[in-house]
């Protein structure tokens, strides 16, 4: 079992958030956070008592705040704003992202500044610790005012209403709760927009599309190695004197894994000296690091972001530590969204180069001495002509996912919310984004494979020859007849889980 993750006046860290939302670490509220929680509760409770309308508290909201709400029926407020914000459509969003989503939101709570009740942090913290995960549909955010409809179903489910996923089925919220033994909660004054208020669904995204991104830059590597060692290239241009002419600490790390990862290969050491006729590599091999590094310098800048992001409490009102309740706009997701975009870019064009790699290994004009598209039997064997073809698909797309969604908005509730961020629609594209990069990857990956095999005797580096190994226990080496598909999503699981890494030992 991880450890427990617990919430107070320290941020969560990114690793936390991952633990949480993809191992089901359990969570749980400091002593602290629950005594600072009930003493912000009672600024709530005065000012709903008080006779000027506080918003959030005891007025309408949005366009609606300028309308006074009877104490009497702020209860039936809270309900309807809950039912009435619970708006999704769409495909449900993935576990992981709902899991990352609720904790985040539990970690401003657990902060005092929403002004909700210790009672209702918790019930939250047990939902997560039950496995129980509201359904949240793909469309319904605009990334401001936060991620609206998704954060509504997450409280819907607290108020045990909607429905959720709960031991591996789709079940009514209340059913999942009275089995967990857990008491739906009554929302009181100001908690409504407390639950709902967050960027936390696309900050929930960035942080496990950052995880990800670190570990496919790194196989990135690997697998630009293979190529280039399976295309009698030189290591010559990674070496580090080289690359400190143009200090870029990403482009630095890149080229000394590539460099690393080619010591000791007999392919590379067979081509060297006075009777090598090529002066330099084609892009797609000599300038990888470039490209790789600079989507690693990329992620660090959006890891910076999110890690702001991380020690920032997020609602609107907030309860200052003076007991002041003040509108603000920190729900407006723009410095997420800007990033999650930006990420989608460099992602494409690690992608790119790979391809270009790929493509090269399967051309006879250009592979120096590999046989027409890998093929066992060329005419008879295609080998990896439609392999590449799939990558070339992917690639493409990417593309189209590099288009920024941040840049658009579309006015909402009567025009109060007249400029919105997009950031939601831009982490959802990121995602699918970070799965197309694992799929080209992949057929890198299983292509540098075979074409290392053909260029026995000659054996690869140490490195590259463990990670060609590893992939030898899942799919078959050359040889003709061989069913690709299932070879591409083998090789894909190996990326997905990072065995590539793990083999690789760099």
């Amino acid at each position: 079992m991880p450890e427990k993750v617990l919430l107070g006046s320290e941020p969560l860290s990114a690793e936390q958030v991952v633990a949480v939302a993809r191992e089901f670490a359990p969570v749980g509220l400091t002593g602290a956070a629950e005594t600072r929680l009930a003493e912000k509760r009672q600024h709530i409770e005065d000012l709903a008592h008080a006779v000027t309308p506080t918003y959030g508290v005891s007025t309408g909201f949005g366009a609606l705040a300028t309308r006074h709400i009877p104490r009497e029926s702020r209860t039936a407020l809270q309900r309807s704003l809950i039912r009435s914000h619970a708006a999704g459509a769409g495909a449900h969003v993935e576990t992981e992202v709902v899991r990352a989503l609720m904790l985040l939101r539990l970690r401003t709570l657990a902060s005092g500044f929403t002004g909700v009740r210790p009672g209702t942090a918790n019930t939250l913290a047990a939902l997560l610790n039950a496995g129980i995960t509201p359904i949240v549909h793909e469309y319904g955010s605009l990334g401001c005012s936060g991620d609206l409809a998704p954060l509504a179903a997450v409280a819907l489910a607290l108020m045990g209403e909607g429905e959720v996923e709960y031991n591996g089925e789709l079940v009514n919220a209340a059913d999942a709760l009275e089995h967990a033994g857990i008491e739906p909660v009554v929302l009181a004054e100001k908690e409504g927009l407390a639950l709902t208020n967050g960027t936390d669904g696309m900050l929930g995204m960035l942080l496990l599309a950052a995880a990800d991104l670190r570990k496919l830059l790194d196989i990135a590597d690997i697998t630009a190695a293979m190529s280039v060692e399976a295309l009698l290239g030189t290591d010559r241009a990674f070496a580090a004197d080289l690359q400190a002419l143009r200090p870029h600490p990403g482009q630095a790390a890149s080229a000394a894994r590539m460099f690393q990862a080619l010591q000791g290969s007999k392919i590379v050491e067979s081509h060297r000296g006075p009777d090598c006729n090529r002066v330099q590599d084609a892009y797609s091999l000599r300038c990888s690091p470039q490209v790789h590094g600079g989507a690693r310098d990329s992620l660090t800048h959006a890891e910076l972001v999110a890690s702001r992001e991380l020690a920032s409490a997020v609602d609107n009102p907030v309860v200052l530590e003076d007991g002041r309740v003040e509108s603000n706009g920190n729900f407006h997701g723009a410095p997420v969204a800007y990033v999650l975009d930006f990420l989608a870019i460099p992602l494409a064009d690690v992608a790119s180069i790979a391809e270009r790699r790929t493509d090269r290994m399967l051309d006879k004009t250009r592979s120096h001495g590999l046989p027409p598209f890998l093929a066992f039997d060329p005419g008879v064997d295609s080998g990896h002509m439609i392999a590449q073809y799939t990558q070339a698909a992917v690639v493409s797309e990417l593309k189209r996912l590099a288009v920024p969604a941040s840049v658009d908005s579309i006015p909402s509730s009567a025009m109060q919310e007249d400029h919105v961020s997009m950031g939601w629609s831009s982490a959802r594209k990121l995602r699918k984004a970070v799965d197309g990069l694992t799929t080209v990857l992949a057929i890198e990956l299983l292509t540098a494979a075979r074409a290392l095999d053909m260029r026995a005797p000659l054996e690869p580096s140490p490195v590259t020859g463990r990670v060609r190994d590893l992939l030898r226990t899942k799919v078959e080496g050359p040889g003709p007849d061989r069913h690709l598909a299932p070879e591409i999503a083998a090789a894909e699981e190996l990326v997905r889980s990072g065995a590539v890494l793990d083999a690789a030992r760099i």
